[in-house]
């Protein structure tokens, strides 16, 4: 008689959840929207977080140590901030594209775990000597709660990108995008070709309504994620010194953290302070996109560092 794998289940489940969200979310986003199909897809990001959940813990009991040791356990956990997100930026009054994006984001994170990873690194491992610390669950949880609320920004600043007309370059979104009812036939004929292209037909005033919460949800995103990145990277810098004697090390992953912490706080900084909207800021959030990936895997691909125990085989 086969032995039910509970882990397995929940992994599976997931990601045929996260799935059948998306396609969705994607339906509502090209304008077949219904109040049924809405909430079902919010039921579905609820419980794909939920298998996440139970995921995670399923692999804390068995392992007996937190699960985020590894790459698999650190995309999991990467999936489930995501869905957590997008709980957190609207889960009662979503727009249609906030769904769009985070579900395919956290089914591609799913699937990028589950089903390009192979078996030996999906399994669970006894810690290396320089994880067994109280400091693993601390660092690296925030980290990961960063990573996720950043990518989800970043990923807004990128769609809001695609929907601008290519001509005004203003530094804010107001310049470039005429809310007023006189401008709708103007609005329609700036964006029409670009939506065209994508299958998907918006008119003027729907468009610029969409580049506003884009806008909007990208300046919260990167708003919760922030804070999380800069308190990883202090409570990585604590261990640094505990494990190593030393806080700063310019090991490549922290000195690739430095310059997304950099990128960020850019961003940040030409939204609060120097007002900017739209474009300009969505470039540099769009950057920190690329960083962020480069950060949180490339280094590692390397296998180089005091951070590359535990991600890739040799």
């Amino acid at each position: 008689m086969l032995e039910f794998d509970f882990e397995a289940f929940l992994r599976s489940g997931s990601f045929v959840v996260l799935l059948l969200t998306t396609l969705i979310f994607w339906i509502q986003a090209s304008g077949l929207e219904a109040w049924s199909t809405k909430w079902i897809a919010q039921i579905g990001i609820l419980l794909s977080n939920l298998l996440l959940v139970g995921l995670l813990a399923t692999r804390w009991v068995s392992s007996g140590h937190v699960p985020m040791s590894n790459l698999y356990e650190s995309l999991m956990f990467l999936c489930w901030s995501l869905t957590g997100c997008h709980i957190l930026l609207g889960f009662y009054q979503p727009p249609a594209w906030l769904g769009a994006i985070t579900s395919s984001s956290a089914m591609l994170v799913n699937g990028l775990a589950t089903l390009s990873l192979p078996k030996d690194m999906q399994m669970a491992s006894l810690l290396v000597p320089a994880l067994q610390s109280n400091w693993l669950m601390m660092h690296v949880s925030v980290m990961i709660l960063g990573y996720g609320t950043l990518l989800a920004g970043s990923l807004f600043s990128i769609a809001l990108l695609f929907l601008l007309p290519k001509q005004g370059l203003g530094s804010t979104i107001h310049g470039e995008v005429d809310l007023s009812v006189s401008s709708a036939s103007q609005a329609s004929t700036s964006y029409g070709p670009r939506c065209a292209d994508s299958g998907i037909t918006l008119s003027g005033s729907h468009v610029s309504n969409l580049v506003l919460q884009l806008d909007a949800l990208s300046y919260k995103s990167i708003s919760i994620g922030f804070p999380l990145l800069t308190l990883g990277i202090l409570s990585g810098a604590v261990w640094a010194n505990e494990a190593w004697g030393s806080y700063w090390s310019w090991d490549p992953k922290e000195t690739w953290a430095l310059v997304t912490w950099l990128v960020f706080a850019t961003y940040l900084h030409v939204r609060m302070v120097r007002g900017w909207e739209g474009r300009k800021p969505a470039t540099v959030a769009s950057l920190g996109f690329l960083v962020l990936w480069i950060c949180y895997l490339g280094v590692n691909w390397l296998g180089k560092g005091l951070h590359s125990y535990g991600w890739f085989s040799s």
